[in-house]
């Protein structure tokens, strides 16, 4: 139940963007950038960038339920006596450790695709280059804007599961199916 509400949050649109907790911000090194072009009029320009990143993210989120079912379909029942007895993302920390890496292999071509149809890498150019017009201000840092995304949309994607596991964990309301009453009814 947590994997599909985390996957469906934050596959729609404003998925990432309109959640304050995941929207995927301003690399760092460029903030400089942004920040120097939000003050010379061009704000525009900066919001459309972090609007784009967040766009790829949502379109790349879906992706993840392939991932989080063969997690579930591996699990053993050491595993699933692990995530019962601990703390409160101790499945969250499951999926992660078992899908991080395949889900980052295949979230970051997507990313890069989306970010391409989305105008992500053409909003970042469009930004870089007038900072680069504007006197005195020397040339910006490169960034991975791929590696960025990616990974930010996956820290969002499991933090985003760690808020419902949190949530089954301690809410019985959201304790949605028998098997769910059952388990964390006692607790």
């Amino acid at each position: 139940m947590g994997t599909a509400n985390a996957v469906s949050a934050t596959s729609k649109v404003d998925g990432y963007f309109a959640n304050q907790a995941i929207r995927i911000l301003m690399p760092d090194k460029v903030q400089k950038v942004a920040d120097v072009l939000g003050k010379v009029g061009y704000q525009g320009e900066v919001d459309e960038f972090v609007l784009s990143m967040n766009r790829a993210a949502e379109k790349a989120a879906p992706r993840a339920k392939v991932y989080f079912v063969e997690a579930i379909r591996e699990m053993t029942f050491e595993d699933a006596r692990k995530i019962l007895d601990g703390g409160d993302t101790a499945a969250t920390e499951y999926f992660r450790g078992k899908t991080q890496k395949k889900l980052y292999d295949d979230f970051r071509p997507v990313v890069s695709a989306s970010m391409d149809k989305v105008g992500v890498t053409r909003s970042y150019k469009n930004m870089v280059g007038k900072y680069a017009d504007l006197p005195l201000v020397g040339k910006p840092e490169s960034v991975d804007l791929d590696h960025h995304v990616t990974t930010k949309a996956l820290d969002g994607l499991f933090y985003m599961l760690g808020q419902e596991e949190k949530k089954i964990r301690t809410d019985p309301a959201a304790r949605v199916t028998e098997l769910l009453k059952t388990v964390f009814g006692g607790r």
